[in-house]
């Protein structure tokens, strides 16, 4: 898998390429694997995403979030797919899955907080999104710690 993985990372991070030839390359690199391989179809979703497709993004997310992914790409698989949702318009579904996401605390619990806070900006509640994305953002100061984490808790009890 390693060199497997290598060659799609360099498609990845090849800046020469257009958004079109990035799919075409991840979709023939995901043939030498098998149909529902769920990295290939990870990879797959990634490629359409970033090329601005959506809703065939969302499908490959979901058949590689069934397929089972390892612990870090599920988490990815699930921010990416919930973000591209918030971007069809499906607001409250992925508000649901980054919820989810956050209350697992697992290796992206920063990252599915910051879409959350997105999200809640696309549902029009700017003020939890405030709440939310100053308590991620608490413990990464170097100061004021507290004092962030204890104005995020009142804005959020404030908005309740």
């Amino acid at each position: 898998m390693n060199d497997w993985q290598d060659r799609v990372d360099a498609v990845w991070d090849d800046d020469t390429i257009s958004d079109d030839e990035r799919v075409r390359a991840i979709d023939a690199l995901a043939l030498e694997r098998e149909s529902e391989d769920a990295v290939a179809l990870f990879e797959r979703a990634g490629a359409r995403d970033s090329a601005g497709a959506e809703m065939a993004a969302a499908s490959f997310y979901r058949r590689a979030l069934a397929a089972g992914l390892d612990e870090s790409r599920r988490a990815q698989a699930t921010i990416q797919l919930a973000s591209t949702l918030r971007n069809l318009g499906r607001v409250d579904e992925s508000l649901e899955m980054l919820k989810r996401e956050r209350e697992r605390g697992g290796v992206l619990s920063d990252e599915a907080s910051a879409f959350y806070a997105l999200a809640l900006v696309s549902a029009g509640d700017s003020v939890a999104a405030a709440s939310i994305a100053l308590e991620t953002l608490a413990p990464h100061l170097s100061q004021y710690r507290r004092s962030v984490t204890a104005y995020a808790r009142e804005i959020a009890e404030r908005d309740t």
